[in-house]
């Protein structure tokens, strides 16, 4: 190390600010990104086995919601062009595919959006669901 003590500069870059800058902003990634996974808000119906979602970004989420619009991921997608998207960003990439479907979306509606799977190609179809609420009086 070349440092001059009779009031010269010194010519060495000082890399510990930009650590502690990079570590904070690190953590903080690192908290908030599985809370940007949300998607849309629906009211799913309950059933006693249920498994998570996985984490990955190997599955998309087609998403019903009880006004009865589509989305894919978060992107609103219509009944006519919902088997090309599928065809193109499910089956052409080998990703999974769930469902998720507000409790209150009419039987039909669902059936016609898993005809609409079937004909994409897709033949693997998770369902999201929630766990029911236990009551805390048992």
């Amino acid at each position: 190390m070349a440092i001059k003590t009779g009031g010269g500069f010194l010519n060495e870059i000082n890399v510990t600010p930009f650590v502690d800058v990079m570590l904070v902003l690190l953590i903080i990634f690192m908290v908030t990104a599985p809370l940007m996974t949300q998607g849309v808000e629906v009211d799913l119906p309950t059933t006693r086995t249920v498994r998570n979602l996985p984490q990955d970004s190997e599955h998309l989420v087609l998403t019903v919601r009880k006004d009865g619009r589509i989305f894919l991921d978060e992107y609103q997608v219509s009944m006519d062009e919902l088997e090309d998207h599928l065809k193109r960003l499910v089956a052409g990439q080998k990703k999974q595919l769930f469902l998720r479907a507000d409790k209150e979306v009419p039987y039909g509606t669902v059936v016609q959006v898993m005809g609409e799977i079937k004909a994409a190609g897709i033949d693997k179809l998770g369902i999201v669901a929630e766990e029911p609420k236990q009551d805390k009086n048992k």
